[in-house]
């Protein structure tokens, strides 16, 4: 396996990736700590635990469930979908938008009944988003980070043995291999801000579907439907091999403000 014999671990590797586990785990804690301790008498922890299983169930249990039958399996819808760009990315970014969005209704409808407050629906967001970092983001860079450490080892079976990279599984890990010897702090500090934006528009979203809950318009639901869409188009697009990772950036920036100012007005009625 030569190509893994040829990769060679950048010298700020190692710390970059250090450092974003850390602010991964830091994220979530101060969005916390300051709503909580700035709206302790309004809020529940009850709505952030609701929030952490709200995107568990939704986004990683029922959702991935789905990905399996279109996307994963060999099946005429997989094969459809995985051959037509535009019919991915189309499904992509629908299933994102309708099952955490109809997930968030389901638990701020018919669970959570009891404190409705506008304070613990932005708790209930960063439930939603911390449990994101946590459970989605951080396992990714260890795994980036425990890479980085077994290669700039110098033993390169030795690191291929720990990771349990074979002959078969090679061409699969070794993209992965290679994210983790080129991170730097640029990958950094784009990954931090890249969960700001994810961590501001779970609480926007919450708050777009917790205002139509609490006036009975359901056409708030739809908005957050749309809007979630409209923030993962991009990155879907990106996927696809067809944009450059500065527009992802670009727009999620976009959205996440146009989320933030919708859910700010609502917040404020």
């Amino acid at each position: 396996m030569t190509a893994f014999e040829d990769i060679v671990i950048g010298r700020s590797s190692i710390p970059a990736l250090a450092t974003t586990v850390c602010l991964m785990i830091v994220i979530p804690i101060i969005f916390f700590l300051y709503w909580r301790g700035k709206h302790k008498a309004q809020t529940k922890i009850s709505w952030l635990i609701a929030g952490a299983v709200g995107f568990i169930v939704s986004a990683r249990v029922l959702e991935l469930g789905v990905h399996y039958f279109c996307i994963i399996a060999d099946t005429p819808v997989s094969r459809f979908l995985n051959g037509n760009t535009a019919a991915f990315v189309l499904y992509g970014i629908a299933m994102a938008g309708v099952f955490e969005e109809c997930g968030r209704y389901i638990i701020l409808r018919f669970i959570l009944k009891k404190n409705r407050t506008r304070e613990n629906a932005v708790l209930y967001g960063i439930g939603h988003g911390g449990i994101e970092i946590l459970a989605v983001v951080l396992p990714s860079i260890i795994s980036y980070l425990a890479i980085a450490v077994l290669f700039s080892a110098g033993d390169i079976q030795n690191a291929l043995s720990t990771l349990q990279i074979t002959e078969e599984n090679a061409a699969a890990a070794l993209p992965a291999v290679q994210a983790a010897a080129a991170f730097d702090f640029s990958m950094m500090a784009m990954n931090v801000v890249e969960r700001l934006f994810a961590m501001f528009l779970h609480i926007g979203l919450t708050v777009v579907v917790y205002y139509g809950i609490v006036n009975r318009k359901k056409i708030y639901l739809l908005l957050a439907i749309v809007l979630h869409m409209l923030m993962d188009l991009f990155p879907a697009v990106y996927q696809a091999g067809m944009l450059p990772l500065w527009a992802v950036e670009a727009w999620a920036a976009v959205w996440t403000a146009v989320v933030v100012c919708i859910a700010a007005k609502l917040y404020r009625k």
